[in-house]
């Protein structure tokens, strides 16, 4: 199979404004994960497609220097879309014609264009992984799941929370602790991110839409089944997005949330919350969660495993190569298969491959398991969209469901 990136930003290369990445992800993550699996034999042609081609040369010497040099027989050669000397907001779209039915598309854009790229690869017959939210509005979600069904192409979002050994374990537990009562959540990102998110903060999406998302899609994912969200309510801090960043944007927003338990119809109550101007601190990313049942509860530190190093270059920090392990094996090869940033790419990338030699016919067979494929994501993007629609009237948004509990709309209920 082949694979084509579309976006070519930290996440994907370890590139910003042309230079290596100050984050955690010096080395990116989608392409590095993808030379791999080549390297393996799971992945053929790798392109990359984006706006700018003047960064493709730059993309290409920091994986020969940082990539290449660091691993033993590993080969990053990729193909581009626009050329070298072009910029072209549609070259994505040449890119995918460049494509074969059962090929993957990978989509790490800012999120306003999620619907339109993951539309375009599907009516192309091409699986799509989309980072999260799969998409910002409800109606978009539907449609993309209508065409999935329509084309037979697996289509799913990056949600790589779920391939962590310590979250899957908890949701096995969470199925257990009888109904749902409580549920907290906390991520954010130093505020420095926002020299690298400038270009879409507030413009295209909020940090809601960006980290919310992870916990909101653990959560919903416990939940299958179990309970639904029936309304929202989101609130905003404001300050130093807008004074020391000139971004017209919320810095921290949380989003409280009423559940109904569908057997006994108790209510539950979560709050999630997401800001992108914490202070620098020991981790890149501050990230954790409180379930409580009525029989059990579990609370977990994502960003403190135990396991911290001190260098005169970085100080102290947490580290976590349960994520993504960028320090060589023995032999000098890349050793990370095991991260779950890592085993979240492949676990799409087979589950593509026994739906194109038949060994698995139909792609709902995926739905309920690791993958947060594009019908899952129903209820993440109902929460995330009705909290965006909160946040702007101030109201409290509740959430319509048809008869056959697919959530089809919003209402607006005064507090």
């Amino acid at each position: 199979m082949n694979v084509l990136v579309l976006g070519t930003g930290e996440y994907v290369t370890g590139i910003v404004d042309n230079q290596q990445s100050q984050s955690d992800k010096k080395l990116g993550v989608i392409g590095l994960v993808l030379f791999d699996l080549r390297r393996r034999g799971l992945v053929n042609r790798i392109v990359l497609a984006g706006r700018n081609g003047a960064k493709f040369p730059i993309i290409r010497q920091h994986f020969i220097q940082n990539i290449e040099s660091r691993y033993k027989d590993m080969n990053t050669e990729f193909e581009s879309f626009p050329e070298d000397d072009q910029v072209d907001s549609k070259a994505y779209i040449t890119a995918l014609d460049t494509m074969s039915p059962g090929d993957l598309c990978f989509i790490f854009t800012p999120d306003n264009l999620h619907n339109t790229m993951a539309e375009k690869a599907i009516e192309r017959n091409l699986h799509v992984l989309v980072t999260k939210p799969i998409v910002q509005d409800l109606k978009d979600n539907i449609n993309l799941f209508l065409k999935s069904i329509e084309k037979k192409v697996l289509v799913a979002t990056e949600v790589h929370k779920r391939f962590d050994p310590i979250y899957a374990d908890a949701h096995h537990r969470i199925l257990g602790f009888g109904d749902f009562s409580y549920f907290y959540s906390y991520m954010s990102q130093p505020k420095i991110q926002l020299d690298t998110f400038k270009k879409w903060a507030g413009v295209s999406s909020d940090i809601s839409y960006y980290l919310n998302s992870h916990h909101i899609d653990f959560h919903v994912w416990a939940m299958i089944g179990k309970a639904i969200p029936i309304s929202v309510y989101a609130v905003g801090s404001t300050g130093v997005c807008s004074g020391q960043f000139d971004i017209d944007t919320e810095d921290t927003i949380t989003l409280t949330v009423r559940w109904k338990n569908l057997e006994s119809g108790n209510i539950g109550t979560a709050i999630y919350t997401a800001s992108w101007i914490a202070p620098t601190s020991d981790v890149h990313s501050q990230q954790r969660f409180h379930y409580m049942g009525t029989s059990g509860e579990v609370v977990i530190d994502q960003a403190h495993r135990g396991y911290s190093t001190s260098t005169d270059e970085n100080g102290y920090t947490s580290v976590n190569p349960l994520y993504m392990k960028y320090t060589p094996s023995a032999s000098g090869h890349f050793a990370g298969q095991s991260g779950y940033g890592y085993v979240s790419l492949q676990t799409f990338v087979e589950a593509a491959q026994q739906l194109n030699t038949g060994k698995v016919e139909d792609p709902s067979y995926f739905d309920d398991k690791e993958l947060a494929t594009v019908n899952e994501e129903f209820l993440t993007t109902a929460i995330l969209q009705a909290g965006k629609k909160s946040i702007e009237s101030g109201e409290v948004v509740t959430i319509e469901y048809t008869e056959e509990g697919i959530p089809q709309g919003y209402r607006y209920a005064s507090m």
